[in-house]
């Protein structure tokens, strides 16, 4: 079980931690500056190193005005055998005008008997930017087979603040529910086991950029597809979902996407996490 919040903001000119709290198995290392431009990395640590059964996890974000936010994890999220009940992750995240998110979490990992739930409700100013970015592999398996884990149900809900309060921009779910035995074809993942997924929601999101994107996706052993959402309060959503058999293709897909996206958006590098 764990709990951890965070409220980022902006102050001479650079992002800092206004407010930080954690409880349980959950908390944030030291954060740094990967760059000089002002944007925080914040790495969070579960230091019991997985999820088992009836495990919560509740995260709560909030980047204030003009303030820059890069979220990521330590390690891969483990999830490991939920005999009695599934593992859960709650995530909270407020992003106010001008504010900028990008979450990179390193692989979510289901192992055999797996269980898990994550639900991830957002609220975002018209004027803020959202990047998120997640990769879903299945664990090994004592047996060599695939696909061992039980289910999993992944949730995205966006939401865009107008005059008339918060409006739903997109509902975004994932449900994995592998068949009995080893069956890997078609109608399930087309054949493929790793799942990929980029979640971008900023005014600059439009159909060039949706298509320049999955062009991108052409040069990797990946079958993927975007779609994008209506546009609410001058603001769009697109979603990049890829299909593959193999984590490292899926990092190397999205964090091309994601290169370009910082670079002409932010003038930053391309995140290169492992480095620093």
């Amino acid at each position: 079980m764990g709990r951890l919040a965070l409220v980022v903001g902006k102050r001479a000119g650079r992002s800092v931690a206004v407010q930080q709290f954690h409880r349980g198995a959950l908390r944030v290392l030291r954060p740094h500056y990967l760059d000089g431009s002002g944007q925080l990395c914040y790495v969070m640590v579960n230091p019991g190193g997985a999820y088992l059964g009836a495990d919560l996890y509740v995260v709560d974000v909030e980047v204030e005005a003009g303030a820059s936010l890069l979220l990521t994890t330590q390690s891969a999220t483990k999830i490991y055998r939920t005999p009695g009940s599934f593992a859960e992750q709650r995530m909270t995240i407020r992003l106010r005008p001008g504010a900028q998110l990008e979450l990179a979490p390193d692989q979510l990992i289901a192992y055999r008997d797996a269980s898990y739930r994550q639900n991830t409700h957002i609220t975002m100013h018209p004027t803020s930017s959202l990047i998120m970015a997640e990769v879903i592999t299945p664990g090994w398996s004592p047996d060599g087979a695939s696909f061992k884990y039980r289910e999993l149900r992944l949730r995205n809900e966006i939401q865009v603040e107008s005059d008339g309060g918060a409006a739903l921009l997109a509902l975004d779910n994932l449900l994995i529910r592998p068949p009995l035995g080893d069956v890997t074809g078609m109608g399930f993942m087309e054949g493929y086991s790793h799942v990929g997924s980029l979640i971008v929601v900023d005014p600059r999101v439009d159909q060039a950029l949706a298509d320049e994107l999955h062009g991108l996706t052409a040069g990797y052993d990946a079958y993927s597809g975007v779609s994008m959402t209506q546009t609410l309060a001058g603001t769009t959503g697109l979603v990049l979902r890829s299909l593959s058999n193999s984590t490292e293709e899926l990092n190397r897909l999205l964090g091309t996407c994601t290169g370009l996206l910082r670079q002409r958006w932010y003038g930053r590098a391309p995140l290169n996490l492992r480095k620093y």
